[in-house]
């Protein structure tokens, strides 16, 4: 990952149709665009790549979980459960539709631990966001079970995995829906953009409206403008510009995960070197996205020592346990409380009494799985002089 390092003919193709027509709006000014609807063939191409029967793309992976809460009916008063170790997107998508996010360890798939999403389970929680980080499966048949036990609805944070699958089935389709992003830096990528997929036609209709403003999206004689509305909605309409360069990063996706699977092998063959290392448990390796390699060592003081070593040495890997992004404990704004809102929503009621208060010490056994965790980001194109260096970096960080 990403994509953009396999960026080509192909795009500028897709993009080329885009501007000849003139049309960047997805809707609409069909004489104009001459049959060209990108971002409706992206949807339906995506979806039939991951086995779903719908697709709804939205402008961003963190619009894709907004737009999935709310067809969940998920609001005010609710808990909603994620895991401790995610993009900060999922859980300001909870709040941002008025629920409280819950959070739940993490195991060492290095995602959701099924025994303690039991147990952080209460009257009020109304969803559960299961995380499949970095690109490898979450327990989600497990995740799924207990989930169906209590009648809660599953949504897939599938943002990072993009074509990963276990026993040949796409995550993304084991739940209610999966959501995805193609920001930047992800496998396939439209700068910004994000997608839902799901087997529910209605949950799919409701997510189109929703996305829309509410618009029914109904053939109406008044053209657009004319739908009717049967509730409130927003603007998460993707344009057709990342319609069309999604469609040709579709196509390559397989490409880029093969490419991504040779390399992180490479890199793993390297880590051996270290004495005490240990990988993260894939649930379905064959069906791994390859996007990032993550290892552990014995302790917290070991992992710190090697990567010391390894970034004096020019290959530095990523120590998740100091990320301010992706991790609970470094989350200042959330455990800060910290809001632009002058009544203190969504950490207050109006009332002014607290909602809730986050304990940075709540999840320990996620920090002594993430303490003594480095990760490597594996690229679609590795170079032998890339991965010399880091090979001879390791076998320095071998010595500590």
């Amino acid at each position: 990952m990403p994509g953009f390092e396999v960026f080509g003919e192909e795009e500028k193709k897709e993009i080329h149709e885009v501007l000849e027509t003139g049309v960047l709006f997805r809707y609409e000014f069909p004489e104009q665009r001459q049959g060209i609807y990108k971002v409706r063939t992206f949807e339906e191409r995506f979806a039939q790549y991951c086995g779903a029967k719908y697709g709804q793309a939205v402008t961003s992976g963190t619009a894709a979980l907004k737009v999935g809460l709310a067809a969940l009916g998920v609001g005010a008063g609710d808990e909603v459960i994620t895991q401790g170790f995610t993009f900060v997107a999922t859980w300001e998508a909870i709040f941002d539709c008025g629920a409280v996010p819950v959070f739940a360890e993490i195991d060492d798939t290095l995602n959701m631990n099924p025994a303690d999403l039991e147990k952080k389970i209460t009257p009020k929680t109304r969803a559960i966001i299961p995380v499949h980080m970095m690109g490898a499966p979450a327990r989600i048949e497990e995740i799924v079970a207990i989930a169906d036990k209590h009648g809660i609805p599953v949504l897939e944070d599938t943002a990072q995995a993009a074509g990963a699958r276990i026993n040949g089935r796409h995550l993304g389709t084991f739940g209610k829906c999966g959501t995805f992003s193609f920001d930047a830096v992800k496998t396939m990528t439209t700068g910004e953009g994000g997608m839902i997929i799901t087997d529910d036609e209605e949950l799919w209709r409701t997510m189109s409206e929703y996305q829309d403003h509410g618009h029914d999206h109904v053939q109406n004689p008044g053209g657009r403008g004319g739908e009717g509305r049967s509730f409130i909605g927003f603007n998460y309409r993707m344009m057709e510009l990342q319609g069309a360069i999604g469609l040709a990063q579709l196509g390559k996706l397989d490409d880029m995960i093969a490419a991504q699977k040779k390399n992180k092998a490479a890199l793993q063959e390297a880590v051996l070197q270290i004495r005490g290392v240990t990988f993260r448990n894939i649930v379905d390796a064959k069906g791994d996205s390859a996007t990032f390699l993550a290892f552990f060592l014995p302790n917290a003081e070991k992992a710190k020592k090697v990567n010391e070593v390894l970034k004096e040495n020019g290959a530095g890997a990523v120590y998740f346990a100091d990320n301010s992004w992706h991790y609970y404990p470094k989350w200042e704004h959330l455990l800060g409380n910290k809001t632009l809102a002058k009544n203190g929503w969504p950490f207050k009621d109006q009332d002014g009494r607290r909602r809730v208060i986050y304990d940075p010490e709540a999840l320990p056994a996620s920090a002594a799985i993430l303490d003594r965790c480095l990760v490597y980001q594996v690229p679609i194109k590795l170079g032998n002089e890339r991965l010399a260096q880091i090979t001879a970096a390791l076998e320095k960080a071998a010595a500590v």
